[in-house]
Order: C-alpha cells, then sequence, then structure tokens
C-alpha cells in the first residue's frame, strides 16, 4: 500500500519579545489603546493613551506651537515618569528623529532613529534600532488618515494605527480619537513613541468639521 505523505500547513514564524524602551510593556496577546489628542488647537498637541478599562497608559503634555522650536518631546507614563524621549536631529533632509531611554542628557546616546525613506512626496518611514541587533522596521500608511501599518524586515506586523470605531454605535470617530494596536512580544512603549514621532513628520490636516473630540470609554 503507497504512504501518503500529509502535508501540514506551516505557521508564520512568531515574532519574540522585542523590548527596545521597557519591558512592562510587552504583551501576550493584541494591546488596543485608545490615543486621544489632549487639546484640538494646534498641529502636534500631547496624546493619552487609555487601556480598554479607560486606565491611562502613556501620556504626553500637551506641548504646542512653542516646543516645535525645541524639537525635543517626552513620552511618559500614568504617573508622569519619562519613559522616552524622541528629538529632532538637525540638519536633515530626511526629517530624522532619534530616540533616547528615559529623559535625555548631553552626550547620551539614541536607542532608536526614525527617518522618512524620501525627502519628497508621501513616502514610507524607516526606523532603526541601535542595540547591536540591526533591528530595523518599515512604517507604512498615512498618519494624518490614522491609517498605518509598522512591520519587521520579515514583513510581520508588530503595531497598527487605525481609525477608531464606537463599538456602540458602530459609527467612526474623528482622527483626534484613534486605536493604536500592538501585538504580543512589542514594545508598547517604544510604539507610543513612534506614534509621537509620525505626529511631528506628518502633522495633521486642518482639522474636520463636524469631528467631535470625545473621552475614552470602557470597551466590552
Amino acid at each position: 500500500m503507497e504512504l501518503v505523505e500529509e502535508t501540514i500547513p506551516k505557521e508564520g514564524k512568531k515574532m519574540g519579545e522585542r523590548i527596545v524602551v521597557d519591558k512592562a510593556y510587552l504583551y501576550q496577546e493584541d494591546k488596543p489603546l485608545t490615543v486621544c489628542k489632549t487639546s484640538l488647537f494646534y498641529t502636534g498637541d500631547g496624546f493619552a493613551a487609555y487601556d480598554c478599562h479607560g486606565d491611562i497608559i502613556f501620556r504626553v503634555d500637551s506641548y504646542g506651537p512653542d516646543t516645535r522650536d525645541n524639537d525635543e518631546i517626552v513620552l511618559m507614563d500614568a504617573t508622569g515618569k519619562c519613559l522616552l524621549t524622541v528629538k529632532r536631529k538637525r540638519p536633515t533632509l530626511h526629517q530624522r528623529w532619534e530616540g533616547f531611554l528615559g529623559e535625555r542628557s548631553e552626550g547620551q546616546k539614541p536607542i532608536f532613529s526614525v527617518r522618512r525613506s524620501s525627502i519628497i512626496g508621501r513616502c514610507t518611514m524607516e526606523v532603526e534600532v541601535y542595540d547591536g541587533t540591526g533591528e530595523e522596521y518599515i512604517i507604512d500608511g498615512d498618519f494624518s488618515q490614522r491609517s498605518c501599518l509598522i512591520y519587521d524586515t520579515e514583513k510581520r506586523t508588530v503595531a497598527e494605527i487605525k481609525r477608531k470605531v464606537d463599538a456602540s454605535t458602530n459609527v467612526m470617530l474623528g482622527r483626534d480619537v484613534f486605536t493604536l494596536e500592538i501585538k504580543p512580544g512589542f514594545d508598547g512603549a517604544f510604539a507610543m513613541g513612534l506614534v509621537v514621532v509620525l505626529d511631528q513628520i506628518n502633522g495633521d490636516d486642518p482639522v474636520e468639521i463636524g469631528d467631535e473630540q470625545v473621552h475614552p470609554f470602557v470597551e466590552d
């Protein structure tokens, strides 16, 4: 009797744990965060990120127009502890930003950088991590429309930015409230730091008439 070899589908290679900023923000399953602009007055104002229970996870205090002259922004946890500082590198044609662990000090070396892949038109963003592993990520999409994928060199999605839909009404919310979904094993603080950089590089289109500023709510 002829033996028939059974073909078992191969699962995609799973991503291992990837700590860039803080291991406390590694999750075992998909972690959706509701990210809210804390003000509508200026492009690039602060953010607050909440989990599905309505608890604040990250915050970026409102920095307004004057802070753009400093080109340095701090990501904090719920208690106000500085997790990450992102700073624009000048001069640069590709709008390069660098990330520093904690509160940046003079002479401190960056732990990652983000840059546009092209100096003209809409393009992807290239992320390089400086920890000796040569780890790189690509950010593809349009942040101004809250539609971006962050994936690694093996094309595995590690985080996603997307429009927020109110589960109770099935209505899409304005662009000042959106979802950051962090995949298992990816550093959530790193992902939120990338959101801050994207906001600075891409900014926003003018706020649409009828866009509604809402407060985070508890999801089922």
